[in-house]
């Protein structure tokens, strides 16, 4: 049933974001029309934290080495806080250029397989299958 996720990072300045997505992250993308760009995302997972009052959704990109990704973020003059070790991974902090906040980490958790998009079978099949 589920092919894929579609995340939004909302932006004071949307058009320094995407050309910090296309042009220091490296994400291949379309552009959906009028320079509205839609990128690409290297596997992906979700997961459920319980959650008292407000209820918010969080984006974090995972990497295979965080301190090299933080160097790589000076060296792009993007403002990336210091690492800090948690108990599921090495987390950075980033300030995208409109201002929003993303968050990078190096997982220690274990990391489920890769999800096969699959279809939802036909009313034929079902019957196919039910009559067998």
């Amino acid at each position: 049933m589920i092919i894929g996720a579609h995340s939004i990072v909302y932006s004071r300045k949307p058009e320094a974001d995407r050309a910090f997505l296309r042009d220091v992250l490296r994400l291949p993308s379309v552009d959906a029309g009028d320079g509205w760009l839609i990128f690409a995302l290297p596997p992906s997972e979700v997961a459920v934290h319980p959650a008292a009052g407000r209820l918010a959704h969080e984006l974090y990109l995972m990497c295979a080495d965080i301190r090299a990704f933080a160097a790589s973020m000076a060296d792009h003059r993007i403002a990336c806080s210091p690492v800090e070790a948690m108990p599921w991974g090495d987390l950075a902090r980033i300030t995208l250029p409109g201002g929003g906040v993303l968050g990078v980490y190096q997982p220690r958790h274990a990391r489920p397989q890769r999800a096969r998009p699959r279809t939802a079978p036909t009313v034929a099949g079902r019957r196919k299958r039910g009559a067998a």
